[in-house]
């Protein structure tokens, strides 16, 4: 199915059934839904929703910036096609800064909150110049297999060449102009004077090996949100692809 946003812009969803407190999984940068693919057994197919961030997938990709606050309102609605007063939120990289902030801004949609392989603050003004200015020149295939790198350890690499290959034709799939409206809303998103804002129990899940969001930033998160629990993986930026298992169960334990 899908929703439109607030701007007009289609956000491709796959839609879980109704239930009580659905879950709704926000993915990271240069993927798309299919993220989560091995989590949906897990955590109940049901009432899983899931859905291609803008830009991504099967979503609208509009040209030009975006921000976290454009982000953070199609999750809003979202939320609001599950049906229900509340749901939890997991979101990984730039998905779990949207689903942060989610939580700072509209607190009562959020009953509990799963931030995987991210930061409040993610890079720098530096680091996102020279990557939408790299892909402007010459799409995203020059960055992916420094991306994969970064992604997985190399131990993953090895071993797992079809999970790899399935995450590196999304990564290759994606719009070139959703990539970089999403660069351009971590360039400039910065959450870290509002974390502490967060009320509602949170789940923390770091990647010892991740170069993207290390896991001193997840660390960071635990420290300013009161009562969250942080889970360390090891893994690199997609903890949920290369410990699945653990991810799941660690999910699973903080949603019960």
């Amino acid at each position: 199915m899908f929703v439109t946003a607030n701007d007009g812009c289609r956000l491709h969803v796959q839609e879980g059934r109704a239930a009580k407190v659905p879950l709704v999984m926000s993915n990271s940068l240069g993927t798309d839904m299919g993220l989560w693919d091995a989590q949906l057994p897990a955590l109940g197919r049901d009432s899983t929703w899931r859905y291609d961030t803008r830009g991504h997938g099967q979503s609208d990709a509009p040209a030009g910036e975006y921000s976290i606050d454009r982000l953070g309102e199609d999750l809003l609605s979202v939320i609001d096609a599950a049906g229900a007063p509340q749901v939890d939120v997991c979101g990984l990289s730039i998905g779990g800064v949207t689903a942060l902030w989610a939580a700072i801004h509209h607190p009562a949609r959020i009953r509990r909150l799963i931030l995987a392989n991210t930061a409040a603050r993610i890079g720098d003004l530096d680091l996102w110049t020279e990557r939408i200015g790299k892909v402007r020149a010459g799409g995203l295939s020059v960055l992916v297999e420094a991306t994969m790198q970064r992604w997985f350890t190399d131990g993953f690499l090895s071993t797992h060449p079809q999970s790899v290959d399935r995450i590196r034709a999304a990564f290759l799939q994606t719009s070139v102009d959703g990539y970089v409206g999403c660069c351009a809303a971590l360039r400039h998103a910065d959450l870290r004077a509002q974390a502490n804002q967060v009320s509602c129990p949170t789940l923390i899940i770091v990647g010892a090996h991740d170069p993207a969001t290390p896991p001193q930033a997840g660390e960071w998160l635990a420290a300013n949100i009161a009562g969250a629990v942080l889970v360390s993986l090891d893994a690199a930026h997609l903890s949920n692809v290369e410990r699945t298992d653990e991810f799941n169960a660690a999910v699973k334990a903080f949603l019960a």
